[in-house]
């Protein structure tokens, strides 16, 4: 499938994980790619290797590092089409001992870092000729009671903020129906348990995988590539008639986790 020739997409957090996978996914459908992260190094090792990418330093905890993306993004290709919006910060720390500093530490980067790319992004989304496409990874965490309160509460942020900027920034709403462009489809993925680094850099966290693996109904736990198919989806014009929605990507986690375990019925 080609179906991002002449498209540019802007993706955050891409260096590594799902984002990478995301850049890679997008990249290989045609589009042109902007791989955004503060890790330098990592992101111009991703662009030199598709086809047609640019490496940008990024920190989404700032408004004009995230602006500079931005520009330079236009700059080089001309236009925005997509954006995905995949940083978030996560801890083990337990809620009582969530001081001020550790709050915004999670939340900072998780919810208001997406707000910022996409505002500093937004003008140029609306020129997209046939709309623009924002495609936020949220987490099954936004969705139920997992654990990890300011995450958690972060990523819910986000889901509630897809579904109002979907209204706010649909073509009813902008007057613009039967126009070309003019108007932005916000979606987001809720993710479950995904291979990445974060659990595979040692071996307490392999065996935390293996344990998660069981309790999705599925029996395994997500690749970053699972991710990224349901991103190029929502991102693309099969999704058209899509805006405002949260898929679950998650190995059925959502809907009956308990089912799979030894036992059940």
């Amino acid at each position: 499938m080609r179906r991002f020739e002449g498209r540019t997409a802007l993706v955050t957090g891409a260096a590594n994980g799902i984002g990478r996978a995301c850049a890679e996914r997008l990249a290989r459908e045609g589009a042109s790619v902007v791989i955004a992260d503060v890790e330098t190094d990592a992101a111009s090792a991703l662009a030199a290797s598709l086809p047609t990418a640019l490496a940008m330093p990024c920190d989404v905890t700032d408004s004009r590092s995230v602006e500079v993306a931005v520009a330079a993004t236009l700059d080089r290709f001309g236009r925005l089409d997509v954006l995905v919006s995949n940083v978030g910060v996560a801890s083990g720390v337990r809620f009582a001992d969530t001081d001020d500093a550790e709050w915004d530490r999670q939340v900072d980067p998780t919810l208001a870092g997406s707000m910022r790319v996409i505002r500093a992004s937004l003008p140029a989304l609306l020129e997209s000729p046939g709309g623009g496409a924002v495609v936020a990874t949220a987490s099954v965490n936004g969705l139920q009671a997992f654990g990890g309160v300011a995450y958690s509460a972060a990523k819910a942020g986000v889901i509630n903020a897809m579904k109002n900027l979907a209204v706010e920034y649909g073509p009813l709403t902008r007057g613009t129906v039967g126009q070309d462009g003019g108007w932005v489809r916000f979606n987001a993925v809720a993710p479950g348990t995904v291979e990445t680094r974060v659990w595979t850099s040692d071996a307490a966290g392999r065996a935390d995988l293996e344990h998660m693996a069981q309790l999705h109904p599925m029996g395994r736990v997500g690749r970053p590539e699972d991710i990224a198919a349901a991103v190029a989806f929502l991102a693309s014009d099969d999704a058209a008639w899509i805006t405002g929605v949260t898929l679950p990507v998650d190995g059925g986690l959502t809907v009956g986790p308990l089912l799979h375990m030894p036992g059940g019925s």
